[in-house]
Formats: structure tokens, sequence, C-alpha cells
């Protein structure tokens, strides 16, 4: 059986708070009890355990990390960031998967608080009001990823998508392009649905295009929806030379769409997405996209949530990272005639 610090307190002579003390802040241990924990360690060969040392003094250097759903891709660059900072921080990280489902991500939140995590990252979804009570329960430093509360002063991260939208649309409208149409995610959706659709509206509006505003069609999260929702938005307005998508999955679904129906891409319509998942380089053509910072999103999140940690104030409390207008091979002017 593997020694325990209680049993390193016992050989020493010490208490358990003394031998962690030992561990963690050893100055602050008079030098003639430091000797002999030292010395029952090397002979217990005892290896400290993070989580006995989080018992004692409330910190287990984990933070948990709350995603709506793993198979994003767009979490693979927010994770890689969160790792690296917390790596350079002294943080590991404990991923949980909601999919989306309120009753798991509350038992998240009960086992985060049960592992004693230090804070939390909560990525990508819509803070309701029985989720920040639930939030509250548990007196855990929280920011929040890629999303942001407007009801409530909880830190956040992300770009301005209603903005990054507006450039995305913009740009089209630059290449020629009268007739957009667009595949969003929906009105229910405060971070990616309606602030999305909005900077689309902006721009249409802006260029005095304001017909084009209605040629939406809704869909959730995946590839399949997106192509059918193309082949929907093709058929009601057919005229349409450029789609904008709220994701860079709509995207390939669209794309797919305009494969298989023998609709050249981009000389016929072109398409842009939004998020630069490292997939977007991988299509045939390449896609032009929303390019948001996905490793600095998760990285500067981890650096907020271990300012809060420490008991620092949140300086700018909804931060917005900058955004950029990716232009590939899926994108081209505006078809004459």
């Amino acid at each position: 059986m593997k020694p325990t610090i209680r049993d390193v307190a016992k050989l020493a002579g010490v208490s358990i708070s003394t031998v962690s003390r030992v561990m963690n802040t050893p100055e602050s241990v008079v030098a003639s009890k430091r000797e002999k924990v030292q010395q029952a360690i090397e002979q217990l060969q005892y290896q400290p355990n993070g989580l006995a040392r989080g018992l004692i003094y409330r910190k287990t250097n984990s933070l948990g990390v709350i995603i709506p759903d793993i198979q994003n891709p767009y979490y693979a660059g927010v994770i890689r960031g969160m790792e690296d900072a917390a790596k350079t921080l002294g943080y590991s990280l404990m991923i949980c998967n909601t999919d989306h489902d309120k009753h798991r991500l509350f038992s998240y939140f009960e086992s985060l608080n049960e592992k004693r995590a230090d804070g939390i990252l909560f990525a990508s979804e819509v803070v309701y009001p029985d989720y920040y009570q639930e939030m509250r329960c548990y007196r855990t430093p929280i920011v929040l990823v890629s999303t942001h509360s407007l009801e409530y002063e909880l830190p956040s991260v992300k770009i301005n998508d209603e903005a990054a939208a507006y450039d995305a649309v913009s740009y089209l409208i630059s290449q020629g392009h009268r007739s957009i149409g667009m595949i969003s995610f929906g009105l229910t959706d405060p971070i990616a649905g309606l602030p999305r659709l909005q900077g689309f509206q902006r721009a249409l509006r802006e260029h005095g295009l304001e017909a084009s505003g209605k040629q939406v069609i809704y869909a959730q999260h995946w590839h399949d929806e997106a192509y059918d929702a193309a082949a929907q938005l093709l058929r009601q307005f057919p005229g349409i030379t450029a789609i904008f998508t709220a994701s860079d999955e709509f995207a390939m679904g669209v794309l797919s769409y305009l494969h298989d129906h023998h609709i050249a891409c981009p000389g016929q319509i072109s398409v842009m997405g939004f998020d630069n998942i490292r997939m977007a380089q991988m299509t045939i053509p390449k896609l032009s996209t929303v390019a948001q910072p996905a490793y600095r999103i998760g990285y500067r999140s981890v650096e907020k949530l271990d300012g809060l940690i420490r008991g620092e104030p949140a300086s700018n409390l909804r931060e917005y990272l900058p955004h950029e207008i990716i232009v590939r091979q899926s994108t081209g002017s505006a078809p004459i005639g």
C-alpha cells in the first residue's frame, strides 16, 4: 500500500497540516520540524498527492472546462489554447461535455465542486437564469469562453460576432454580390445565432440590399442540416450568388450540396464560413471564412480565470478579441448576367 500524508505525519511526529506546509510553503515551517518531515518523506518514499494538498489548502490546481459539443471541431483550437495556458500557470484541465443537456451540465457543476476545481471555463452556452443560480451555489470562479452574458457580471472572452458577420457579408458585397443568402443558427441562440444574423442584415441594409435580409434558412449544429438548408435556400431564392453561413461546418454542408448538384463554387455561388477551423483549409474549394482566434480565446480565458482565483478583480469584464476575414477559393466575384 502506498504511504499517505498521514503516515508521514505519524513518522515525523507532526500534524498533517505541517507536512502539507513543508511540501507547499517550506519557509513557513521551523527548520527542526521541516527536517523531520523531509526525512520521513524520504524514508517512506512518499509521493505527494495533489488532491490531498487541495483538501488542506482548498486549491487543487485544476480547472473544469464545460463545453456543449466535443465533436465540434471549433473546440480543438480553444482547448489547445487552454491546455497551453494551464500548463504555463500550473493547472490541469478536466473536460466536461454536456451535449447541450441541462441535467448533464448541472451534474458537472456538482462534480467539479466535489473535486474542488479551482475554477470553471464555461464555453459557448447561453447563461440562462437557472444556470446562473446553479453557478452561484458553488461560489467557484467562472470565466465564459466564446460566449458572454449581458444580464450577469460574469467575465468573458470572445469575439464580436455581430461585427464579424458584418465584415464577412460586406466583403461579399464588395465582390459584386447583390443577392446573398444565409444559413443561420436559431434566433434563440444569442451567441452565434442572433448576433451573426444581425451582422448579416446590417451589412445588407447599409448597402441598400434589405431584400436579401430575408433570404435566411435556420439550422442546428450539423453538416447534414446545412446540406438540407442549402437545398431549401436555393429552392426559395434561386437568384442567390453568395451564401454566408454561421459556421464552417454549415459551409461544408453547403459545399457538399453544390458539388452534388453540379453548381460551380465560386463560379456560380460563393460560400463564406465562420470560425476558421482547421478543416477550412482542406475543403474543395478551400473555404473563405471568418477567423476566430480560437487558440487565443482559450489561452486568454485561462489567464483571466487564474487572475480571479488569485483574487484579482476582472479589469475587462467582457473582453473581445479581434477577428479576421480569411479569403480562400470558395469566394469570388459575382457572376455577370
